[in-house]
């Protein structure tokens, strides 16, 4: 008998569409003969199951069930393909565990930590994990350009703490831009992260559970043709994204066990993608994204892909390791 899969996207946050466009490609290539799927887009307004017509059925959120041409559906695992709040930040991770229903991404604690950069920072720099020198600021909080420039250099990053897709993210040269760059990280979140400037490649690395074990992904090396990667890079082509990464056997070594150690170490499961540069053979951690892009297009589909498995594949994990 085929399960009742709730592939769920949209969210609140900047970056709905681009989760939109996971969620349809997940969709598109789940299994027909295993799975029933069904789109929910989640807003702030409404959830509500998209049919094949575009037509909305509201989701009843006391049980997370939908009712279709009278008969009532209940599914048997969600997919979560929303990227930001509250996908990725726990919220939903929650909302699922009180219910009782499997979900493909890490657990809401989890969850919140990886989406806080600065929590998650601050929590692995103990155990020995690299990472930029930074700055933290609160919304209402003064504004010190002197003491930010002292402790994190120039140029540097800031940052909004709690976003994706590189909303609200600015490298900042002189230090009377800070005033702007700080100005645009508010605009996505009540707290910012200024870091300092890492000189050397960027990689990003994605880990998975993939046939019941912790598996790491061909790293994808970074070249943007903008100041950083940003927005346009990621989504609109300016950018080169070599996957596997042309890196030394020693730097790739060094950056599959950091993330396999970070993965581990903080209790993670689904897919993750971690961002890392180098310093010298040293990868230094940018952030942890637990529902990354999954759109055709993305980094770690095209990870995947290189390492030999189908979306087809790794959409269908996702699940089975939900389930186990």
């Amino acid at each position: 008998m085929k399960k009742n899969i709730a592939i769920i996207m949209g969210g609140y946050s900047s970056e709905h569409n681009i989760s939109i466009k996971s969620g349809n490609v997940v969709f598109k290539y789940l299994d027909a003969k295993k799975y029933s799927a069904y789109r929910i887009v989640i807003t702030k307004e409404k959830w509500f199951y998209l049919d094949d017509e575009n037509q909305e059925h509201p989701v009843e959120k006391s049980d997370f069930s939908i009712h279709v041409d009278g008969v009532k559906i209940q599914f048997d695992c969600v997919f979560n393909a929303i990227h930001g709040t509250p996908g990725e930040d726990g919220l939903m991770q929650a909302y699922f565990e009180l219910l009782g229903i499997p979900q493909t991404s890490c657990n809401h604690y989890e969850a919140a930590l990886t989406f806080n950069k600065r929590d998650l920072l601050s929590t692995l720099k103990p155990y020995g994990v690299p990472c930029a020198t930074s700055y933290f600021l609160n919304k209402g909080q003064s504004v010190d350009e002197n003491a930010i420039a002292d402790k994190v250099g120039l140029p540097c990053f800031v940052k909004a703490n709690r976003a994706g897709s590189s909303y609200g993210v600015s490298k900042v040269h002189k230090k009377e831009d800070l005033g702007n760059a700080i100005e645009s990280a508010f605009k996505e979140d009540t707290q910012i992260i200024i870091e300092s400037f890492l000189d050397g490649t960027e990689v990003s690395v994605g880990v998975i559970t993939y046939n019941n074990e912790v598996t790491v992904l061909p790293a994808t090396e970074i070249i943007s043709e903008n100041d950083f990667f940003d927005f346009e890079a990621k989504y609109m082509g300016k950018s080169k994204e070599i996957t596997p990464a042309r890196i030394t056997a020693t730097q790739e070594s060094n950056v599959k066990k950091l993330a396999e150690h970070i993965y581990k170490m903080l209790g993670l499961k689904g897919f993750t993608r971690s961002e890392f540069i180098f310093i010298g053979d040293e990868p230094h951690l940018l952030e942890v994204n637990t529902t990354p892009g999954l759109t055709e297009e993305s980094l770690l589909p095209q990870q995947a892909k290189t390492a030999g498995i189908s979306l087809e594949e790794l959409f269908d994990s996702a699940i089975v390791e939900a389930l186990r």
